[in-house]
C-alpha cells in the first residue's frame, strides 16, 4: 500500500529532526539518558482467548526495562516519564518484544497524552497509541502497585529505588469501551551495570509479535523517527547505544 504524500512528507520531517537531534545528543532523539534494570514480567491470561499465543499462555518472562526521561530535563523538573520493556524471546529464540510506555492520565482522553511527572510511580504509564492485542485493540497500560513508595522522577533517584526494593506494576489492556483486563504482572530487580555510557535500544515496530503489535495509524511517521534516531546513533540493531 501506499503511503500518502502528506504523510510521506511529514515522515521526512521528522526523520530529519530525530536524525539531527541524535546526532547531536550522542543519544536517542527522545529519552536520551535512562535507568537500565532486570525485571520479571508474570504473564496471567485474563477476557478469555487473546489469539495470541504469549497472552494465552501463563508464564514469566525475563525482562530488561528502562527508565528514563523524555525530554531529558534537569531532574527537578517534570518530564514525561518513558518506561521501556524488552521481554526476551517472546516469539521464540531471539525474537523478543519490545514496549516503550509513556507517563499518562488514566482517563479515557488523557491515558492517550503523556503527562510529564515528577513522581515516577504517581500514576499508570501507557504505550499512548493503539495496539493489536490478539483479535481486539486497545491501549497497553502499566499501573504502579497501590504499596508502591513515591519515587522522585530524577535518574540518582530512580536508580537508588530500583537498588533498594522491588517495584510492581500491572500490565493492562484497556479496550474501547471502558473494559480493562489484567494481562499480567512486573516486578523490577537490580538495575544493570552496563559500561559507562551505554544502553539498549529498543523499537516497538521492529520487535513485536503477529498477535500483538502497534496499529497502522502515525505507523509510517514513528517508524521512520525510531529508523533516523538509530542512524544518528550511527548504531545498528541489536547493539547497545549511548544513552544510559
Amino acid at each position: 500500500m501506499s503511503v500518502p504524500r502528506p504523510v510521506a512528507a511529514g515522515a521526512g520531517l521528522v526523520a530529519r529532526a530525530a536524525r539531527t537531534a541524535a546526532r547531536r545528543r550522542r543519544a536517542p532523539a527522545l529519552h536520551p539518558r535512562g535507568v537500565c534494570a532486570e525485571a520479571t514480567l508474570a504473564v496471567h491470561p485474563a477476557g478469555g482467548a487473546w489469539g495470541e499465543p504469549w497472552l494465552d499462555e501463563p508464564g514469566d518472562h525475563r525482562v530488561r526495562l528502562r527508565w528514563s526521561r523524555g525530554a531529558g530535563l534537569p531532574g527537578r523538573l517534570p518530564d514525561a516519564l518513558g518506561l521501556a520493556l524488552r521481554v526476551d524471546d517472546a516469539g521464540g529464540p531471539g525474537r523478543p518484544l519490545d514496549l516503550l510506555l509513556t507517563s499518562s492520565g488514566g482517563g479515557r482522553v488523557s491515558r492517550r497524552l503523556p503527562l510529564p511527572r515528577l513522581d515516577a510511580t504517581g500514576g499508570p504509564y501507557s504505550t499512548l497509541l493503539p495496539y493489536h492485542i490478539g483479535r481486539r485493540r486497545g491501549l497497553l497500560i502499566a499501573h504502579p502497585s497501590g504499596a508502591s513508595p513515591h519515587v522522585p522522577s530524577g535518574l540518582p533517584a530512580l536508580r537508588t529505588a530500583l537498588e533498594r526494593a522491588p517495584l510492581t506494576f500491572h500490565l493492562c489492556a484497556a479496550l474501547p469501551g471502558g473494559a480493562w483486563w489484567h494481562l499480567g504482572t512486573l516486578t523490577t530487580g537490580t538495575p544493570l551495570d552496563l559500561p559507562p555510557g551505554e544502553t539498549l535500544s529498543y523499537d516497538p515496530y521492529l520487535h513485536c509479535l503477529p498477535g500483538l503489535r502497534p496499529t497502522a495509524g502515525f505507523s509510517t511517521v514513528r517508524e521512520a523517527a525510531y529508523a533516523a534516531s538509530r542512524a544518528g546513533r550511527h548504531t545498528t540493531e541489536g547493539t547497545r547505544t549511548p544513552a544510559c
